[in-house]
């Protein structure tokens, strides 16, 4: 009987998955991860991590299955925490979720689960996977996008690698959220009428710009309101030599000073801010709302512009360098001078736009149709065709 662990997060997806894997006779074991219990952090009066461990335990012990906890703290502060508050203080946005799926799920949990004789581990997340047989008799995995498609997560799992997939289960995959509450409220398990957690995999129930504060310290600054008829994109645009000349051009953010504006009110620390971001500015008296089109953390200056049009918010090129380009499908990653069409997405809820990626000498460029809001850097953008996710890379 072929052995899987099971991340049990204490959540109603997971604990479905756990159901499903043991009515396929699997030989199931349920592990909790403990992420996070840094107390130099607050992270909340209300402690989550002990009621879900508490759902999690109720879980396996109605499926009849052994269960434990691991602490994995200690790794999650150096892969995930202290990587998030080097890159916010760097004025680029990380995106826990993927790091804690590529760094804490599928390495140091996979290699517990290893440890403990599994064949496999399974996660709850709304994705599937394929495979075949190239013809040089090995296997290739594929990453497809979950059934459902409004609650589709291959996004967060872009950062795996053909041999992390080789080893993993996504049993929910083919089902969609109304479907996994159903089997569960039919087979009695706690968690089935449980709210979705929000938010990053280890906060709970702060806000995120409280965390930071904790961390990295408030820094008072000017925010600037950029008019829309100013800009890079207002000139004339020149004339290009090459596709790569013109690419460049294109996925360059755009560079403001602070005469290039009026400046509209104060801010605790351009580390805290976000591009697209509209909550937390507190300036008043627009006549419509400002939005953070960039941030600049040397000079601590946060720019902004009127209504969420502002031409400042769009790019219609991005570039992932490769040392933080990835590909899912190895075989398929392209060669200098490539260029493969593909739809893609910058952000998790994104609706999948067309592009064209470009491979050139020190990275990628991805090249979209239309132009694209908030292209934020330390972000991820992962590439699809079809309903398979074939490769991402962090935005420079």
């Amino acid at each position: 009987m072929e052995k899987v662990v099971i991340g049990l997060s204490g959540g109603v997806d997971s604990s479905v998955a756990a159901y499903l894997l043991k009515e396929q006779g699997y030989d199931v074991i349920g592990l909790f991860m403990k992420n996070w219990h840094d107390d130099s952090v607050t992270i909340s009066e209300e402690c989550p991590w002990l009621e879900d461990s508490n759902d999690a335990l109720i879980v396996a012990e109605k499926l009849g299955i052994p269960f434990q906890t691991v602490d994995l703290s200690e790794e999650y502060k150096e892969r995930i925490v202290d990587y998030m508050f080097d890159e916010y203080e760097k004025g680029r946005t990380p995106n826990p979720d993927v790091l804690c799926n590529r760094e804490i799920k599928f390495d140091v949990f996979m290699k517990i689960a290893m440890q403990l004789g599994a064949d496999y581990v399974a996660t709850g997340h709304y994705c599937r996977k394929g495979s075949f047989t190239n013809e040089n008799g090995e296997d290739t995995f594929q990453l497809l996008s979950g059934l459902d498609g409004n609650k589709d997560q291959s996004y967060f799992l872009c950062q795996l690698s053909q041999e992390q997939l080789s080893k993993t289960l996504f049993p929910i995959g083919e089902l969609t959220k109304p479907e996994v509450r159903k089997i569960a409220a039919d087979n009695g398990l706690i968690t089935a009428d449980k709210k979705d957690s929000q938010g990053l995999c280890f906060i709970g129930k702060v806000r995120l710009p409280d965390f930071l504060q904790q961390k990295l310290k408030p820094k008072k600054g000017v925010i600037v309101e950029v008019a829309e008829n100013f800009g890079q994109y207002q000139g004339q645009i020149p004339e290009f030599g090459s596709k790569e000349e013109e690419l460049a051009y294109f996925s360059k953010k755009p560079s403001y000073a602070v005469e290039d504006g009026k400046v509209v009110g104060e801010h605790q620390g351009a580390h805290y801010f976000t591009k697209g971001q509209r909550k937390g500015l507190d300036v008043g008296g627009t006549k419509e709302p400002l939005y953070v089109i960039e941030t600049d953390v040397n000079e601590n200056v946060i720019y902004t512009g009127q209504g969420k049009s502002h031409p400042g918010l769009y790019r219609r090129t991005l570039f992932v360098s490769n040392d933080e380009l990835h590909w899912i499908r190895t075989d398929l990653a392209l060669n200098i001078g490539e260029t493969m069409e593909v739809m893609a997405r910058i952000r998790y809820r994104q609706p999948l736009q067309k592009a064209t990626l470009y491979k050139v000498g020190n990275g990628l460029y991805v090249d979209f149709e239309d132009k694209q809001s908030a292209i934020t850097e330390g972000q991820f953008v992962a590439w699809y065709v079809g309903d398979e996710l074939l490769g991402s890379g962090v935005i420079s």
